[in-house]
């Protein structure tokens, strides 16, 4: 769980701007000649600016020989912290349901 943690999960630009891109010697130009996607798009998501989505996740994936829940599970991640840190004392004044309540439904 994500509640326990001191600091940010790293975002996936992180990863792609000092793991992946110096490792393919890709500039940000080329990462994104490769993508299909634009320069501003890539510096955008490096600069940790804009999240990973899912269509991007499969540029990425198919690019990059991973799965799309890879960048998915990473960028889900920086969306939980973030959302806790910004709403943390709405989220403490929610008072949980009885067990039986809080039952998750069942798919249809």
């Amino acid at each position: 769980m994500l509640n326990g943690r001191k600091r940010r999960p790293t975002h996936p630009g992180e990863i792609l701007r000092e793991d992946v891109l110096p490792a393919a010697g890709l500039s940000q130009g080329e990462f994104a000649a490769v993508l299909g996607v634009s320069r501003r798009t890539v510096n955008e998501i490096l600069q940790e600016k804009r999240p990973v989505t899912v269509d991007m996740a499969h540029r990425l994936s198919r690019a990059l020989g991973t799965s799309p829940e890879v960048w998915l599970g990473l960028q889900q991640k920086v969306e939980v912290w973030d959302a806790l840190q910004d709403n943390k004392r709405e989220y403490d004044r929610i008072k949980p349901l009885p067990v039986e309540a809080a039952a998750t439904p069942e798919a249809a």
